[in-house]
This record gives structure tokens, sequence and C-alpha cells, in this order.
């Protein structure tokens, strides 16, 4: 993973491309415009994830008995799979593919993959992480359904076998609503694991995103749809492609701030503008020698350093004038008793 890109933007197409080839290189150029680092996939090989018995996580498909069904019509095959990972690399985008089977594992040392993404619903199927530390591939978690002792418990095995890893934050939850974002877990977990950590997005919202890498995110995962009016399971929680071009661009922006902190007391960048902006103490009306100065005959003007700086208004009331002033004049030492 090139995590010397900060942030690492990962494009989830999952389920986007609805089975259907063309649709979904059809993603991966439209993609390859918006600035992000990486194509996401989910593989899908039925018979070795699931049964006739896994229930619908939501009724949608219109053309799908079981859900069973649903993931034979998301399908490729091997030599399919291939050409998706080689459109990749010929437009510059990094492939990634979440496997849910140690046969789809097998698939992707073939295709070859160069790290995995593990979903929420797989972070605890340590068989699924030794097929995967098999590999010596480093992964990322994402750690949507589990708690810190499901997490503790597929961490410390990960380490065991010394395969690196990143954690993303997730709720799973499809659209996340803002209560549900979890930001908190951010620090959490940088503080829990002290790896990588990121943000994986089911909002549909840019600012969600934007908000993530302000607390700290240094990967970003979300979903993409070339309209949310589509259909799939996905879509409504997915942005669109110029939404994810404003995402790349805001987000590089706000990590560019990180990364250059301002130091408060350092104004010599302001010297010129200070001169300009700042102000010289002068006199509001036309007042004679031997004038007792008063709060009430003082203006500030610009530029600073034709008078005293109106900051120190405070220490010359009360002192006189030694000669005549007109209205608007500047006020100097030289003006003083």
């Amino acid at each position: 993973m090139k995590l010397d890109k900060k942030p690492y933007y990962i494009a989830e197409i999952g389920q986007a491309h609805e089975g259907s080839l063309g649709i979904l290189h059809s993603y991966i150029d439209a993609l390859a415009t918006t600035g992000v680092h990486a194509v996401k996939f989910q593989m899908h090989i039925a018979t070795a994830e699931s049964s006739e018995h896994e229930p619908f996580r939501v009724k949608f498909s219109y053309e799908d008995v079981t859900r069973f069904d649903y993931w034979k019509r998301m399908e490729f095959t091997l030599e399919q799979w291939k050409e998706i990972k080689q459109h990749c690399d010929a437009v510059g985008l990094d492939f990634i593919c979440s496997p849910f089977s140690n046969l789809a594992v097998d698939w992707l040392e073939t295709i070859g993959v160069e790290y995995y993404k593990i979903g929420s619903g797989e972070v605890t199927n340590l068989l699924l992480l030794e097929k995967i530390a098999q590999t010596g591939k480093p992964l990322i978690l994402s750690s949507g359904m589990s708690s810190y002792e499901e997490l503790d418990t597929s961490i410390s095995f990960l380490r065991e076998k010394n395969v690196p890893f990143s954690i993303l934050q997730c709720t799973t939850s499809y659209p996340t609503q803002p209560k549900q974002y979890g930001f908190n877990v951010i620090q959490e977990l940088k503080n829990r694991y002290n790896v990588v950590v990121g943000f994986s997005d089911h909002s549909a919202k840019v600012a969600t995103n934007v908000a993530a890498v302000a607390l700290g995110a240094e990967i970003l995962e979300f979903h993409v749809v070339f309209d949310r009016k589509m259909f799939g399971p996905d879509a409504k929680s997915s942005l669109t492609l110029d939404e994810v071009t404003q995402l790349v661009y805001d987000c590089n922006a706000i990590y560019e701030a990180i990364e250059h902190p301002i130091h408060k007391n350092d104004t010599s960048s302001f010297t010129e503008l200070k001169s300009i902006f700042e102000k010289s103490l002068s006199v509001n009306k036309a007042l004679s020698k031997g004038h007792m100065l008063q709060f009430n005959d003082l203006e500030a003007k610009k530029p600073k350093g034709y008078g005293i700086d109106a900051v120190r208004f405070q220490e010359i009331i009360g002192k006189k004038l030694n000669k005549n002033l007109n209205q608007w004049d500047f006020l100097n030492e030289s003006d003083l008793e």
C-alpha cells in the first residue's frame, strides 16, 4: 500500500456493477479521473462463502430469490478478474479486493493482489485471516461490527503472524447517520493499536470524510455510484463521481493544513501587512499648544509608523501638547511635553 500518499483514497465499487463487466470497467475509467489512489472490489464466490440459508440484509432485489442467488449474479470468472486487475494497472489505480472465502484468497494470489481489505463481517473469521497471513501480505481491517475485545483477539492473531495491518473506523449502517459516525474511535484506535487508522464511510456525504481527515484519518474508503437512484443495496450510501472529485480536493487541502501547523507567535511573514493594516494615533480635532490630551481627542489611522502606535494610547492620555495640531494630524512623541 502506498501510504506515502496521504490521505490514501479507496473508492469502492463493491456490487455497484450489478454483475455487469461493462459497467464495472466503466467505473474504473471514471474513477481514474477523480484523484483516488485505489479502486476496491468484493470477490464473491457464492458456493465457497454462502448457502441458500443466508438471509437478505435488506430485501432490495427484484430478480434474486435468495441472497445466495444474488452472490451468484455478482460473480466473475478468474480470467475476468485478471482483466479487471489489468485495467486498474493500465489507468494507474491500485487494485484492492475483499475476499469472502479462502478460495477467493487463492484467486487473488493468482491475480497478483498486493494487499487485502477485510470487511467488517470477516474480522473475527480467523480462518480467513490465517489464509491471508500465509501470503505474507498486509491488510486493512474494517472495524464496523467488532467490539474492542473482538478486535484485540484478531489483532493479537495478526501480530503473532507478523502481518502488517491498518484499521478503519467503520459503522455498519447504510446510510450512516451523523450520530453513528464514531469519529472518537479514530483516535482511540490509534492509541490502542499504534497503527495507521482510517475511516470507512457509508454516509454518502463529502463532509463526513473531510471531518474524518481533520480528526486523524489517513485512509479514506467510500462507496461510489454513478447515481444514487441506481439499483443496489449500497447506492443510497455511496458518493457520485463528482462528489469523489470534490472529496479528494477538499481532503487534500485539509491534510496539507494539518501537516503545516501555524506558530501563532511568529508574525514575521506579516510584517508588511501589519504596517498597512495596523494604525497610528492622530487627533480628531484641532488642538492648541498646552492642551492636555483626553481619550475623546484621539483617533487611530492607517498606516502604522506615522504616529505613536495605537496600542499605546493609554500612555499619552493626560500629557500636554508642545505645539498646535490640526484635525487628523498624526500624534508623535515629539508633539508632547
